[in-house]
């Protein structure tokens, strides 16, 4: 099967008289969320080495870049080919040391900051082009956005200089926290502390939101582990709970 396929069976569903009444309805907003979903739905079958849903997964990411491209297409705005080009462009752009006449230099991190400087200098050029944190995405998840908010102000020096720092700073925060007397008060700290907490990835060059799925699924293994171990938790006492908990932890 060729991409182009994808692009008819597309243009058929969104056809205003013989097509799909619910895709034909569908608009750049009403399908962003599903886009998001799907994305979501690749990583979960990277997480769990599924190839064969990595596939399928993969399909359906596929479709929802056709669907937003069909869209503007619709409206003459751009088209498919378009995308495809666009980003083509931009992995030229942004790797001269492969494309252009600039010299391999340096590890992989080293290349990573390399692609970020060219990326700066892309959003310098631009007219609309904001303040060092324009153009985040707010739709990222909140660990993530967290991340790249505090890398963008790191750009232009606002960090802490070592990870002391910030660990010192997760400590205020937490100290913060526990001060707080109201639900808005502890609303604020809690935030605070999250951001704080994310910042301490950055430095250690951890990804916040892959290690909160990491220790999503431990909890889920030993939790799912304690059930099958006992027919009714919620009978034990804590003490016979924490009991069944490090048990769990040396199983898993």
């Amino acid at each position: 099967m060729r991409i182009e396929n994808l692009l008819e069976i597309m243009a058929r569903l969104r056809d205003p008289q013989s097509g799909c009444p619910w895709d034909v309805e569908q608009t750049f907003e009403t399908i962003a969320p599903y886009t998001i979903e799907e994305a979501y739905e690749v990583a979960d079958a990277v997480d769990r080495g599924d190839l064969s849903d990595l596939k399928d997964e993969l399909g359906d990411l596929l479709l929802q870049v056709v669907f937003h491209a069909r869209m503007a297409e619709e409206q003459s705005v751009f088209e498919f080919g378009d995308v495809v080009r666009s980003i083509c462009d931009k992995l030229v752009r942004r790797h001269p040391h492969v494309f252009g006449d600039e010299c391999h230099q340096g590890d992989a991190d080293q290349q990573l900051t390399r692609w970020e400087d060219i990326k700066a200098a892309e959003r310098a050029q631009t007219v609309e082009a904001g303040g060092a944190l324009s153009g985040v995405a707010k739709a990222l998840p909140a660990l993530q956005r967290a991340q790249k908010l505090g890398k963008r102000a790191a750009r232009v020096g606002f960090d802490w200089p070592n990870i002391d720092g910030v660990l010192a700073k997760v400590g205020e925060e937490l100290a913060e926290l526990a001060a707080a007397e109201s639900g808005a008060e502890r609303h604020e700290e809690f935030g605070d502390l999250l951001f704080s907490v994310a910042q301490v990835g950055r430095h250690f060059g951890i990804d916040a939101e892959e290690a909160l799925r990491a220790a999503n699924r431990k909890f889920v293994g030993r939790f799912e582990h304690m059930e099958k171990s006992h027919a009714r938790l919620s009978e034990l006492d804590p003490e016979a709970l924490e009991t069944a908990w490090e048990t769990a932890k040396r199983a898993t």
